[in-house]
């Protein structure tokens, strides 16, 4: 069954196709008859648990694990957190779709089986207000099992970037200077992170993309919150057969889990305890 987010009026446009197989991500997103997601486009990592998700628009990226393997704390046998966590192999479930002339929500819950033995329950909360274009990502993670674990999150949302032009750039506080090209840096890849929470406004933080020549000059705008989602990682890779550039709101600096462990900045959360995460986006 297909669950989307959908407007369709003279001045909203725009068809967000959820994957309940994948923990109610997106795949396709279509916004004035332009799909933003990066396709084939995007380079596979190896790892068919997730391959299925990755070509899409927005994918989630935890909640006991970020980024890539590294061995489990206390592991004897050699076992590894897998890439990005173990979120998005677990299927939705409970899927509730209520709407409206002006608004659509779309909700529904993920028990997910982490890998160092623990368990936990996303609830998840998708809004579309039609009139406006403004979507809404509300996640809230809980604790349901018997032993205490750090929670960690990022969300990887994701461009095809055969879209964009020379004019296209990246605008926000947290960026240098406020802004840069799309295709910053030298190379085919390269990845940065920065704290976005000391310029956000209000508690949230804002970056835009654009402007997008086929979208009429218009620009993506992101918003996440930054309580729980302090720093933003951008990454981009133009390498052969790829063109993607990531956008990912995340809860940790770009170190490695032990050093963030080790620091404090990846504090355990016990039973039933909960941390929830934010964000929104509109094209305009």
């Amino acid at each position: 069954m297909t669950f989307a987010l959908t407007a369709d009026t003279q001045d909203q446009s725009f068809r967000l196709e959820l994957t309940p197989q994948s923990a109610l991500d997106v795949g396709s997103a279509i916004f004035h008859g332009v799909d933003l997601s990066p396709g084939s486009a995007i380079p596979s990592d190896g790892d068919p648990r997730i391959d299925r998700a990755l070509p899409g628009f927005l994918f989630t990226c935890g909640p006991d694990h970020i980024r890539h393997p590294v061995p489990i704390e206390g592991a004897t046998d050699g076992q590894r957190y897998p890439l990005h966590g173990s979120l998005s192999s677990h299927p939705a479930r409970d899927i509730l779709i209520e709407e409206d002339e002006g608004q659509m929500v779309c909700e529904g819950h993920v028990a997910v089986s982490l890998a160092h033995g623990g368990t936990a329950e996303l609830a998840r909360n998708w809004r579309a207000d039609r009139r406006t274009g403004h979507i809404t990502l509300d996640d809230t993670v809980t604790n349901s099992g018997k032993k205490a674990w750090p929670p960690f999150a990022m969300y990887h949302i994701n461009f095809g970037t055969g879209l964009f032009d020379d004019n296209t750039r990246l605008t926000g506080a947290m960026l240098p200077d406020g802004g840069l090209p799309w295709r910053f840096d030298e190379g085919d890849m390269t990845i940065f992170c920065v704290p976005a929470a000391e310029t956000a406004e209000h508690g949230w933080a804002e970056i835009a993309v654009g402007p997008i020549a086929s979208l009429g000059g218009r620009s993506m705008f992101i918003r996440f919150r930054t309580d729980t989602l302090p720093y933003l990682q951008v990454w981009r890779n133009q390498s052969p057969g790829c063109a993607v550039l990531g956008i990912e709101p995340v809860s940790h600096r770009l170190v490695s889990r032990e050093a963030l462990i080790a620091s404090g900045e990846a504090p355990d959360f016990s039973t039933g305890e909960t941390v929830s995460y934010g964000l929104s986006f509109e094209v305009r």
